[in-house]
């Protein structure tokens, strides 16, 4: 992170929809917050729309993908009318929390009998739904499923009565957040506020949790602090030490067992430096500055391995460790700085006499692709300098606490893949040719640097299929609630608001769930107390502070009912279709499904005198639903009304 702490339709139809009175729809959980409103519901993601999934069929067609491509005017249909027609999606890697999966076929008025099955391996199935039998008219369903380490599902036709023909227009299948995706921040400027207050609610009777902002980021559902370490807290301007040594080894000391006192999860991030270590700095610290290489290494080893043992002393035991700080660029820069081409930190530049006396693990990135073999001599020589000395830092973890993860943070900047790419080659080859590995792989994301949501998710995706022996992390990401008249950041679709900055923060939660094979493992919001804060000072109140609505995403986030959210059927023109009086719901905490009452909104009158579309509303006590009606002319063999509800699935 920077080194400034900063202020704080259908073709061809007629679709007719009823609104909803805005009093009987199911209002949002209130954000306990005194400061602002924001909608947060739980995540819910189509993997079968992702990039990494495909889809094929039964009969070899090649249009299997138009079921996946989220438009649901396409459709695929087999090349030959066979009545065990199947599709099959793979959706790239397992997933252990796909809870539901959403049919649409092409045709209206047709009772279509399918069977669902989902599959880790492709050889062995398991049935979601049998509708084998199935009389009931509707051009879709949503069936609620639980089946850890499903990778594939698979639509199979079983016939139909009269004019059904297999083909679906969409097969979509959801994810939700795991309980064990790590959600949580970096809160290291805790260490500087402790003259103020953090409450929930700092104006009411009950304040809720305070005072510390430990106690409200734990309430609001943060599980997990990192703590950067600076080795002698100096200022980044003059590398004079700073008054109070803010961030540094003593102090982290005190903020660990404030962490640990809350029962929360400590991650503890060496920045190798006396002041900030981000992709554009990385200078040694002042004590180790004039070592040679060899005594260099040995200081990255004792230093890190003290540390670590010194925090478990106390009963502060991290559960990760960073060696390094957003490492794409090496870290710890000695004399190849001058190849560098480093301007920063200031005092790194204006005592290069010292700073830059011996070498260091500083890389070489403008020799990556050259063919003189000189710069590919140096390149490589960087490369194992660098490594070496994270060599030394990874083994001082590992023999000072074995039960902690190391992590490996860096960033991938917009369109610069190739480079990250490139990073995690030569690095993972050579640490491990030197005896050590990483645990974690991670990378920092801000949009205006980073790149669009979608380019999050392939980037973290590419690293997940390329290295699969490891977690992926987002250590670090931040998005604004205020500033510039609301407009969204470079590369966001999300306003500076409020509500965006929640949504913002979900969608990263989100592309880290989606990571293949349950390897997204966490998400850390970078200083929500201070850098695009999520907390604000209350008006009137000297050093109080209070947390905006969109800290509940932490909470939020999680789903605890899944409802069948889109219930299909079909009437005659003229006719009032029959609505079910209930609908299937499933808890994730136990995998139950039962069924919940739904209150529908009337049709207006006439809707349902042409051929057409009519959705209606309806509302649970878990959430809304949508009634899809196809109303059809009444030709053809089939009876609209016929039983419902299905049976279960």
């Amino acid at each position: 992170m920077s080194s400034k702490r900063l202020p704080r339709v259908i073709a061809g139809t007629t679709t007719l929809v009823t609104m909803v009175s805005a009093t009987l729809l199911m209002v949002p959980t209130p954000a306990h917050a005194t400061f602002g409103t924001a909608d947060i519901k739980p995540i819910e993601s189509n993997i079968a729309a992702k990039d990494w999934a495909s889809a094929t069929a039964g009969d070899g067609s090649s249009d299997a993908g138009l079921a996946i491509d989220g438009d649901p005017t396409t459709s695929w249909q087999p090349g030959r009318a066979d009545a065990r027609q199947w599709l099959t999606v793979d959706l790239g890697g397992t997933y252990d929390n796909l809870r539901k999966v959403k049919v649409v076929f092409p045709d209206r008025g047709v009772a279509y009998r399918y069977v669902v099955e989902a599959s880790s391996d492709g050889r062995r199935w398991k049935t979601i739904t049998d509708r084998s039998h199935n009389r009931s008219v509707s051009r879709g369903e949503v069936h609620l499923f639980t089946r850890p380490a499903t990778r594939f599902v698979r639509l199979t036709f079983t016939g139909g009565p009269g004019r059904a023909r297999a083909g679906v227009s969409e097969l979509q299948v959801f994810n939700y957040l795991r309980e064990d995706l790590t959600l949580g921040a970096d809160l290291s400027w805790m260490d500087d506020v402790q003259d103020q207050q953090y409450w929930v609610d700092p104006l009411a009777e009950d304040r809720g949790a305070g005072p510390h902002l430990l106690d409200v980021a734990k309430d609001r559902g943060m599980q997990h602090t990192r703590l950067r370490i600076f080795n002698e807290p100096r200022s980044e301007s003059t590398g004079q030490p700073t008054l109070v040594p803010r961030q540094g080894p003593e102090r982290s000391l005190v903020s660990a067992k404030r962490i640990k006192q809350r029962g929360m999860g400590l991650g503890i991030d060496f920045h190798y430096a006396d002041s900030w270590a981000d992709p554009s700095k990385q200078p040694k610290p002042r004590a180790w500055a004039e070592l040679g290489f060899a005594d260099l290494s040995r200081a990255v080893y004792d230093f890190t391995a003290d540390y670590v043992k010194r925090l478990i002393r106390q009963g502060t035991t991290p559960e990760k460790v960073a060696v390094g700080n957003e490492i794409i660029n090496g870290f710890m820069y000695g004399s190849e700085a001058a190849h560098i081409g480093t301007t920063s930190p200031p005092y790194f530049v204006d005592q290069a006499d010292v700073y830059q006396s011996k070498p260091g693990g500083g890389l070489l990135w403008k020799y990556w692709r050259s063919t003189d073999p000189a710069e590919r001599k140096l390149y490589d020589q960087a490369w194992d300098r660098f490594t070496t000395l994270a060599a030394a830092g990874i083994k001082a973890v590992r023999d000072a606490s074995p039960a902690s993860k190391v992590e490996i943070h860096v960033i991938v900047d917009r369109d610069k893949l190739a480079k990250t790419m490139e990073f995690w080659n030569q690095f993972l080859t050579r640490v491990k040719a030197k005896g050590q590995n990483p645990d974690v792989l991670a990378i920092s994301y801000y949009p205006e640097w980073h790149g669009t949501p979608e380019a999050l998710d392939h980037n973290l995706n590419t690293m997940a299929t390329t290295y699969p022996g490891y977690e992926i992390d987002i250590a670090e990401t931040a998005y604004p609630a205020s500033g510039g008249d609301g407009s969204p950041l470079p590369n966001s679709p999300y306003p500076r608001t409020i509500q965006g900055q929640a949504d913002a923060i979900r969608r990263a939660f989100q592309a880290a769930n989606d990571v293949i094979d349950n390897r997204g493992s966490g998400v850390l919001v970078w200083e929500p107390a201070g850098y695009q804060p999520m907390f604000r000072a209350v008006p009137g109140l000297a050093n109080t502070w209070e947390p905006h609505a969109s800290i509940n995403v932490f909470n939020a986030s999680r789903a605890k009912h899944i409802l069948q959210d889109t219930v299909y059927t079909a009437t005659v023109v003229g006719a009032a279709p029959r609505l079910p009086s209930s609908i299937r719901m499933l808890t994730t905490a136990d995998s139950a499904t039962t069924r919940v009452p739904v209150r529908w909104q009337p049709l207006p009158p006439g809707a349902t005198g042409r051929p057409g579309e009519v959705t209606v509303t309806g509302t649970t006590g878990k959430g809304p639903v949508t009634a899809v009606i196809d109303v059809v002319s009444g030709r053809g063999g089939h009876d609209l009304t016929t039983s419902w509800p299905p049976s279960p699935s």
